[in-house]
């Protein structure tokens, strides 16, 4: 309730309307959503509540209704039990730091609330699913068709469970849909983008074309081939790059996590390639910063600024079926092109916040990781931004290398750690 009012506080000062609440579909949800809509309220601010939506479709209509900002309550791909909350400013971008230090600094201040007759409102906006799923099918060409495609969904039974379905049925394609009831208690549970299992068997017994796995707010989006293979963001950010090189501003956009397969593919198209810290707000900063317009993570955050303000799982899986139908090719075809280095991801659970290159144990484990793998391979190490892990990654040429040294590596870091 306190971080809603000082929102609110801030907020009240860089412009006017009401602030969108959205939120997906964990059971915590109508209580935070009560609770920022009180705060919110004792500052002044009018609200509107918009109820599951998918993450960028909150952006979308903070900016397409003139709104003063959008929040977000979601933990994205986390499970149930977790959650918390995202800001977008009235661009439907992310809060800019100083905005961010500014609510931070209300916070310390005691709570108060406006005169009664200044107090914010709060209405349902009931028209947001329809509006968002019109925006969708307009970032593509109007003229495109997907009748012929046989694609499974997994909505992860998220944001998107209402929405997703509704896109893709309404271009044509034949869908079969997983993941679509949520109970507040299965989001993410053995489902989308995280877990694909269950999407690959759907689109292997039932022989469909293809399968399109979203996360539990729906900006992620991982993809499954007729082969059963599944096709990650960095798959999916060179089939969109290798289609769009006229419009994409001779770069693309990366993370440190990136495969080097990708930076090897996108510098074969005559593109320049960049990484970016872990974090699509990370991506969508050096693509401002560097005037480009396409980016993204390994784990299925993709950004056209072309298109949309922030990432978007939906929109991101359209334009990879546009390039599917305009083209004449499978997916499994699309990708091909890129040959991605075997990499290996491990998480350490941590006891409590760690800043790994305060341990020398760890700085000379991962030194001697790297001179093994020499110049064709990379290593790692960063805190998670969402739960108490430490991340390791190892991406080599040889797959049996690549397990070696991260067998090896995550045994020095466990000892560091342990003072051991």
């Amino acid at each position: 309730m306190k971080l809603g009012w000082a929102c609110g506080r801030v907020l009240a000062e860089t412009g006017t309307g009401p602030v969108l609440i959205g939120k997906d579909t964990r059971i915590s949800g109508y209580m935070f959503e009560s609770a920022l809509e009180a705060g919110l309220s004792a500052a002044g601010v009018d609200v509107r509540l918009l109820g599951p939506m998918p993450t960028p479709a909150i952006a979308f209509l903070t900016r397409n209704t003139r709104a003063r900002g959008g929040i977000v309550i979601s933990a994205s791909h986390n499970p149930y039990y977790d959650n918390g909350i995202k800001f977008f400013t009235a661009e439907g971008t992310k809060l800019p730091d100083a905005v961010e230090l500014a609510i931070e600094q209300e916070l310390e201040k005691p709570l108060s609330t406006v005169n009664s007759s200044l107090l914010g409102k709060a209405t349902r906006m009931n028209d947001a699913p329809r509006r968002y799923i019109e925006f969708c099918k307009s970032r593509i060409n109007p003229n495109t068709d997907f009748k012929g495609l046989n694609i499974v969904i997994d909505c992860a039974h998220g944001a998107a469970y209402n929405i997703a379905p509704r896109v893709f049925e309404e271009l044509g394609a034949n869908i079969l849909c997983i993941g679509i009831k949520p109970d507040g208690l299965n989001i993410n549970d053995d489902c989308g983008a995280t877990k694909p299992d269950m999407l690959r068997e759907r689109v292997l017994a039932n022989r469909f074309d293809l399968g399109i796995a979203l996360d539990g707010d729906g900006d992620r989006l991982i993809m499954v081939d007729a082969h059963g293979d599944v096709v990650d963001g960095d798959e999916i950010l060179f089939i969109i790059a290798r289609d769009r090189q006229a419009t994409i501003n001779g770069g693309v956009v990366g993370t440190l996590m990136s495969n080097l397969g990708l930076e090897q593919a996108i510098r074969s198209l005559a593109l320049e390639f960049f990484r970016a810290r872990v974090g699509d707000r990370y991506v969508l900063e050096m693509l401002v910063n560097k005037g480009l317009k396409l980016g993204g993570e390994s784990s299925g955050h993709i950004i056209n600024l072309n298109l949309t303000s922030t990432g978007d799982g939906i929109i991101s899986a359209l334009q990879v079926l546009e390039i599917m139908v305009t083209t004449g090719k499978s997916l499994h075809e699309l990708k091909q092109g890129m040959e991605k280095f075997p990499q290996k991801l491990t998480n350490i659970r941590l006891q409590a916040s760690v800043n790994p290159a305060d341990f020398p144990g760890i700085t000379r484990a991962v030194q001697e990781a790297e001179r093994e793998l020499g110049t064709n391979g990379r290593v790692l190490l960063r805190p998670s931004g969402t739960e108490p892990l430490l991340r390791v990654m190892v991406e080599g040429a040889d797959a049996d290398q690549v397990d070696t040294v991260m067998r090896t590596l995550v045994q020095q870091v466990q000892l560091a750690l342990s003072g051991s």
